[in-house]
């Protein structure tokens, strides 16, 4: 076999390999915290699970696999990704981590590289990636929380990756948002869930879009 045969042979499984991927059905994985993973809440109350709901009475049959785990950083989900990649194999990947670098005073740069890290491995991976942005409150400093939200902006501008700026948008900078907190008043509560999957739904029905290929 000469060169050129081999090419041709290398484009044509290329090929074939992408059509297989674009005809199999959408597989959503989705990497996060508490914030994703029910924490306080009746099962089934969350906003991945209102997600399924909403894949449904859009007829997109697409299946979804959250792997949150409350409390974990971008580091955590750095380690489990290459994993869970593997194992479900995902057409999608939603990344919602950082909040707790924020908490546990992670340096800025560290969870700027872990995200950018974990957005890489998933398109490599053939997913296209819609990372999930978080914000922090006042009292860690005007500037800090500038830097911070800024992020997950930075990331995925350089990645080319789809972006939620804030999923607590409207529920943590509503006219009264300790209403649609738990006691604790960092997680929100089951009334809260709705608003998060309307502030991810949007950007997520874009990417999948059929005939649309993976970054």
């Amino acid at each position: 076999m000469d060169r050129r045969d081999f090419i041709v042979l290398a484009a044509a499984a290329l090929c074939a390999a992408a059509s297989r991927a674009a005809d199999r059905a959408p597989v959503i994985l989705v990497l996060g915290d508490s914030m994703s993973a029910e924490y306080g809440l009746p099962r089934g109350s969350g906003w991945v699970a209102l997600l399924e709901e909403r894949l449904a009475e859009e007829k997109i049959g697409a299946t979804v696999v959250n792997a949150s785990v409350s409390g974990d950083t971008t580091p955590g989900g750095r380690a489990r990704l290459p994993q869970l990649l593997a194992a479900h194999r995902p057409t999608h990947v939603v990344i919602e981590l950082g909040g707790n670098d924020a908490l546990r005073g992670l340096p800025l740069k560290n969870t700027e590289d872990n995200l950018t890290a974990m957005v890489r491995q998933a398109q490599q991976a053939g997913a296209r990636v819609l990372l999930v942005g978080m914000q922090v409150p006042p009292n860690y400093g005007t500037d800090y929380a500038r830097r911070f939200a800024a992020t997950f902006e930075d990331v995925a501008r350089a990645q080319k990756a789809a972006l939620v700026p804030f999923l607590l948008a409207g529920v943590a900078d509503g006219p009264d948002p300790l209403r649609l907190f738990q006691g604790d008043r960092i997680h929100p509560n089951a009334r809260a869930q709705p608003i998060m999957l309307d502030n991810v739904w949007r950007p997520l029905k874009a990417l999948l879009r059929p005939g649309v290929a993976a970054k």
